[in-house]
């Protein structure tokens, strides 16, 4: 069984730090674009960041200059280093991933999603 799994949430005070893995198992053949979406009270699920299999990075604006994503394809792992946090952080951090996996003698690509972790910061 594929999955994806998130680690790292809690709370923190505004201004601290947290480091949220996203480790991938099972029969995987190879993984894509990686990325990390979040979900605040009330809000619509948003893109945080997002990253290439060669390590090439995007970050929504929001988090520019204080998260920064990275990936370690031997372990199947990916991270979100997360700097200065601020109350509207606070969220469900989903992780999501661009999977290959063999069926057989069969490469198929699909979405994965991890059940997500949350971030919880206070004043």
């Amino acid at each position: 069984q594929v999955q994806l799994v998130e680690a790292g949430g809690g709370l923190v005070r505004a201004g601290e730090s947290l480091r949220l893995s996203c480790s991938a198992s099972g029969n995987i053949h190879s993984i894509n674009d990686m990325a990390w979406y979040r979900r605040a009270p009330g809000k619509e699920r948003e893109l945080v960041a997002k990253i290439t299999n060669d390590g090439n990075t995007q970050y929504a604006e929001a988090v520019k200059g204080r998260f920064t994503f990275t990936r370690d394809n031997a372990r199947k792992m990916g991270y979100l280093q997360m700097e200065d946090l601020t109350l509207e952080d606070t969220a469900v951090y989903y992780c999501y991933a661009d999977i290959g996996a063999l069926s057989g003698d069969i490469l198929r690509y699909f979405d994965l999603w991890g059940e997500g972790t949350l971030v919880v910061v206070s004043s």
